[in-house]
Parts: structure tokens; sequence; C-alpha cells
């Protein structure tokens, strides 16, 4: 995981003044909710809002935000080489574009009529004045409009963040709630608020105190507001000629770029390599959207390395952290300006593109191997479906155990299988693997006594449960390739297992999945350890069956 704030001052300083305006909308959004239940809680939160931004320090921060982010993002737009993106870049930039022009009317009848006209922009004010009206749809429209493209910008920050993308079914159910709640808010106190600005008895009272502008003000504001549109319309003019312009210019010096496993495409002097590929239609894998943050879009520079532009600092520390030779660029970050002949080290097919996921992404976690003792002695001279029979039933039995206690069987192993259990962090994946191992030696007693029923041999089992780090990712021939796990830690768990046998116990369960769960190892009696394949000792705790090691364990680690 490359971390969230690598990039150029540009990426990282959008970053930051997204997160001020991000920040400043909830809660406004919060404040207009609030008239759900009490106009004075609506308006009483938006006071202590403006009291803040009001201030010169916080004035600065919020309008500075302001005029940042949006520079930034037109100067962005402007020096594209190419209006080729994925959709939600294309999303971010419609709404982007959207937000000044349907904000201008409120900023205008707000800010401005409380500068010019002295009104008071309270929440009363507002709500009332455009219930009913074409500008109330239009902040409705507003609303949803900011908060999206809040979201769409939040998200594509920290989707590459584990706890983002494990949580991101509830984050974005909550997320959902807020323009709901908003919406509800100004629904309420629009109706109340419009009665009371006109009511025939005490309305021009409250107007008067407002200081509701006259029909002369209402005209002066709605020129201000042409104008701004005006001046906002002249800016986007003004950063598509630019945007034009770089395109004819740079037409004229295209720079070739050939791929080993694909076509050869040419480019602009000045657009990234991924850009390259997105304009001329070839697939290019890009987890984090090009912020150089994940290295998918990493290439191998076959040929043209030395004159290509040195990677900066932040590119080359991306690289170093997975290992990548020398030759390794990252094609967001990469601007060629001679021709180069490159390899994609992660290809997208054009037909059914590897997941994300397929990527290989490292986790902390438990496994828990399994194996049925005497197998092969047991089913010699057995009919080929009585051998089936007699596995299908035995993991129908055991496997429950597995899957209720929130793990997945990874594989089965013929007689035997690998289950893997992803939770939240590594105690609670190690305390599921404890809970599974426990619940299969119930569950196995159970079985053996149907088994003696029906006067049968019992089964007997071997299990190692261990924690480490895993590697997760899809493996093998693409459209062929299952999700699984490698790693050194399966590897462990695979010997742990076998030495069951050699102890004559039920299962072994590792160090490190025991000071997972927050076992006190120093009041155990462990079993040292020396396992093929594995280069140290491993200390693990033998347990004669595996149902009894709730009794072994502190109520804590097993709670």
């Amino acid at each position: 995981m490359r971390g969230l704030w690598q990039g150029n001052w540009r990426v990282k300083t959008r970053i930051v003044s997204g997160l001020i305006l991000f920040a400043y909308t909830l809660w406004h959004l919060i404040s207009v909710g609030l008239g759900l239940f009490s106009a004075e809680w609506m308006e009483q939160s938006q006071r202590e809002l403006s009291r803040l931004v009001s201030n010169p320090v916080g004035g600065a921060l919020l309008y500075g935000a302001l005029l940042t982010h949006m520079g930034l993002a037109l100067y962005r737009l402007a020096m594209r080489r190419t209006l080729r993106m994925p959709m939600h870049e294309v999303a971010q930039v419609i709404l982007g574009v959207a937000i000044p022009l349907l904000v201008m009317i409120h900023v205008v009848h707000t800010r401005f009529a409380s500068n010019w006209f002295g009104v008071d922009p309270d929440m009363g004010y507002i709500t009332g004045l455009i219930w009913d009206s074409k500008s109330g749809w239009q902040q409705a429209t507003l609303v949803l409009v900011v908060w999206i493209h809040g979201c769409i910008g939040l998200h594509m920050w920290l989707r590459v963040v584990p706890w983002w993308r494990r949580n991101l079914p509830v984050l974005m159910g909550v997320a959902s709630l807020f323009p709901g709640f908003a919406l509800a808010g100004f629904l309420t106190q629009g109706r109340l608020q419009k009665l009371r600005l006109f009511d025939p008895s005490t309305g021009a009272q409250l107007r008067a105190d407002y200081g509701f502008p006259t029909a002369e003000g209402f005209a002066r504001l709605a020129e201000i507001h042409r104008m701004g549109l005006g001046v906002f319309l002249a800016i986007l003019g003004f950063v598509a000629t630019i945007y034009l312009g770089r395109k004819l210019l740079g037409a004229r010096r295209a720079v070739r770029i050939q791929y080993v496993d694909g076509p050869e495409i040419q480019g602009q002097p000045g657009m990234t390599l991924l850009e390259m590929s997105r304009t001329a239609g070839v697939p290019h894998m890009a987890l984090c959207g090009g912020r150089g943050r994940c290295t998918t879009c990493r290439v191998i520079v076959e040929a043209g390395l030395e004159a290509l532009p040195t990677a900066a600092a932040s590119e080359a520390a991306s690289l170093a952290a997975v290992n990548a030779p020398p030759n390794a660029r990252l094609a967001c970050q990469l601007r060629p300006k001679e021709p180069a002949t490159v390899l994609r080290v992660y290809r997208s097919d054009g037909q059914q593109a590897r997941a994300h996921q397929s990527l290989g992404q490292e986790r902390q976690m438990a496994i828990l191997f399994l194996d049925m003792r005497g197998f092969t002695a047991r089913t010699t001279g057995q009919l080929p479906y009585d051998v089936v029979f007699l596995l299908n039933r035995f993991f129908d039995a055991i496997v429950p155990s597995i899957t209720g206690a929130g793990g997945t069987v990874d594989k089965y192993l013929g007689d035997g299988l690998l289950a893997v259990f992803e939770q939240e962090d590594e105690a609670a994946s190690a305390r599921a693997a404890m809970e599974a191992a426990m619940g299969i030696s119930s569950a196995l007693a159970t079985f053996n006594q149907a088994l003696r029923s029906e006067k049968a041999q019992p089964v007997a089992i071997g299990m190692g449960v261990h924690s480490g780090t895993l590697v997760i990712g899809e493996i093998g021939a693409a459209q062929h390739a299952p999700r699984t796990i490698i790693g050194d830690t399966v590897n462990a768990a695979s010997r742990l297992e076998g030495a069951t046998k050699e102890l004559g116990v039920e299962l072994l369960v590792s160090e490190s999945a025991l000071r997972a769960v927050g076992q006190d190892v120093d009041v155990l009696d462990l079993e040292i350890l020396e396992l093929r394949g594995v280069a140290e000792p491993m200390l693990a705790l033998p347990v004669q069956i595996g149902s009894d090691l709730r009794e072994i364990l502190m109520p804590a680690a097993v709670a």
C-alpha cells in the first residue's frame, strides 16, 4: 500500500482543498436537515458555520480552498492531452462544471445580497425565498450534484485503502442519507417559511427584519447573477481554447510507442503513457485512477529507456516498494518525448479484464489446514462411489463449522481442505479460525457416532491453525484463475497440520495465532517444532481433542 499523500503538489493541494470543501458541505447539509425538527436548530447550526467562515482565517481557508480546487480542476482540464477518460472522471468533470452554474444564484442571493443590500441570509429567508420556485429545484439539484461530486472524489482517493474497500457498501449507504436528510429539512421548512414570509398580517414585518430586497434589488441581483454566469462561461471558453490549441500544436510532434504485447500507438508530447493508451483504446490497468499509488499501470521499458525523463521521487518510491526492476516505470507518471518499446506488467485483454483483486494483496489473517487420517488404507478396495460418498458426508458434517465461524474453504485437497478466515483484522481472523477448529472437532464426534451406529470405523483428523502474512489473488491463466492464497504462512500451516500425526493430537495452534487473539502464551505448554520447509523452529500448542481448546485458553481469547 502506497501512501495516500503521494503525488505532485497539485495532486496534494487538490486533495486538501477538496477535503475542506467536503467538510463544509457536510456541515451545511446537516444544518439544512435539522429543519426537519426545528427552524431554530437549523438556523443555529448554520449561524455557527457562518461564524466559522466569517472570521479572517476561516474565510481564507474556505474561499481559498474553493478557488484553489476549482482553479486546479480547470487547469487540469486545459492541460489534458485527450478527453478520453474513465466514466468516473467524465462524471467528475460534468458535475464539477455544473456546480458553479448551480451555486451562482445561491451565492448572489446570500453573500452578495448581504454585503450590498443588507439582507440577513438566515435559513428562514433562504428556504422561504426559494420554496416552490425554479430556484428551489436548482438548489435541490445542487445538493445532489455537490454531494455526489465530493463522494466520487473521496472514493477515488481512498479506494486503494483496504478498510475503505471492505466497508464500502456501508459507507455508500451512510453517504446516501445526508442529501436525503437535507432535502427533508428543506421540504419541511420551505413551506413553513414561505407562509411566514408572505403572511398578510406578519409577513411584512418579517421581510423587513430579514432586509428582504425590493423589486429593484432583486433585479440588480439577477443582473449580477447573469454577469457571474457570463464570467464563468468565458473561463470555460478560455480553457477549451487552451485545450484545442495545445492539441493542434502537439499533433505535429507525435511520439510513437510500441507495445510488446499490443499495437503501436502515437501520443502528443506531454501526455502520460496511460493517457496515450486510453486515447488509442489500448486497455491499461490503473487501479488507483492514475495517481501513482497502486503501481498496477507499470510497464517494462525494453527500448528507449535512456531517452525517457527520469522518474520523480514519488514514482521511484512506489516502484521500489514493489521491488520493480530498473527499467520499470509507471505509465500514469511517465511522459515520453521520444519513441519507446514497452511491455505492460498487468494487462486487460479487452474481453474479460481480471478483477482488481486478481492483482494480489497482502493480508494478515489466519488459515486452517485439515486432513483425514488413514484415508488411503480405509478406502482401499472400496468402490469409487463409496469413497466419494464418504468424503461428501464428511465434508457436509464439518464445513458448516467453518462457514459458521465466518470462514470459507479456499480449496479441497482430496481428503482434506484449506480454510481461510477473512475478517476485519488479524485478531478476529485468528479467533474465527480457532472457533472453526473447535466446531469441527465437535461435529466430527457427532459424525463418528453415526459411523459407529453403521458398524463403520470412525474418522480421525489433524488440524493446523496458523496466522501470518498471506498473498490473496486470482492465480492461473486468464479467465481460468481461481482466487486463492499463497505465501510462507500457507506452507507453515500445512506442515503444522502434518505434525499433528507425529504428536498424536487432533489440533496444533501456532504461537502467532495465539498471540493474535491476545492469549498469554507464557502460561501454555507450547511444543517446539522443526518443520520441513520452514526456516525457523515454530512454537505451537498441541490439543488432544480440538473441542477442548476453549478450556485451555483464556476466556478473552476465544470470546
